[in-house]
């Protein structure tokens, strides 16, 4: 309701339940040249996760995400849209658009692969809100903290008894001889909407693609392992704990067949 407002406005009251309780959802797409990619899918995302949450979702969002959009420009960027309960005991849900700038060195994580150490949960899947992008992602970023404190780029989360799930922001794959593999999504890991296009492109490259539940051996043993996310793309991984891969083909034809649909 409140229109356009500058960046550094505040527009978040320190009793809305997103803040407080970590009770909201998100979505984040990339933008090409000012058109975000699958906005459908994710705001049909977005939707789910406030269900989950107990949330209603106040109308007129892709008019909000058009807005914003339009005040930005022709940038190649991403954009953010968050529901939150708002303020406590008002039952006035809230609905925001950020468009922001890119990570600076993607390109230059693209071209050397990026390295992962495991970070266990000690969980079983699926949990209370596996699947669910809510803004409780306080785990999340204590994992990438701990990855980048071991001198790595990233985490890779896993289940009880060393079950491959995800990273704080991505679903993770592995090629092994013409098969991709990647983590089902009844482990209660995101239905990453990259995570959906590279599934739907790897047969059109030549690769079988199989979903299940694999444990860390499975992906150690990897002839190539690469993250998939809406801002990061198709990433490739150089080491996961250590242990080391090339940069190879797969990643490469995924990422250009991302960039094509684009």
């Amino acid at each position: 309701g409140r229109g356009l407002v500058d960046p550094d406005e505040p527009v978040i009251h320190a009793d809305d339940e997103a803040f407080l309780r970590g009770r909201g959802a998100f979505e984040t797409t990339r933008v090409y040249g000012g058109r975000p990619f699958r906005l459908e899918r994710h705001l049909e995302r977005l939707g789910e996760s406030a269900a989950r949450l107990g949330l209603a979702v106040p109308p007129g969002i892709p008019e909000l995400a058009a807005e914003a959009l339009e005040a930005a420009g022709p940038v190649d960027a991403f954009l953010r849209l968050y529901v939150t309960p708002g303020r406590e005991d008002r039952g006035e849900p809230l609905a925001l658009a950020l468009v922001g700038e890119l990570p600076p060195d993607l390109e230059e994580l693209r071209a050397r692969g990026v390295s992962l150490i495991t970070v266990p949960l000690g969980v079983d899947p699926p949990w209370l809100l596996g699947g669910v992008k809510s803004t409780s992602y306080a785990a999340n970023m204590v994992a990438v903290d701990e990855a980048r404190r071991s001198g790595a780029d990233d985490a890779l989360f896993l289940a009880r008894d060393g079950i491959v799930l995800e990273g704080p922001t991505t679903n993770v794959w592995w090629r092994r001889g013409d098969t991709l593999h990647t983590p089902a999504l009844s482990l209660g890991v995101l239905a990453g909407v990259t995570r959906a296009v590279l599934a739907e492109a790897g047969p059109e490259l030549g690769y079988r693609v199989e979903e299940g539940v694999h444990g860390l051996p499975d992906l150690l043993a990897a002839d190539e392992v690469f993250t998939s996310s809406s801002v990061r793309e198709v990433m490739p991984v150089a080491a996961v704990d250590g242990t080391r891969y090339e940069l190879g083909p797969a990643a490469r034809a995924l990422q250009a067949a991302l960039r094509a649909l684009t």
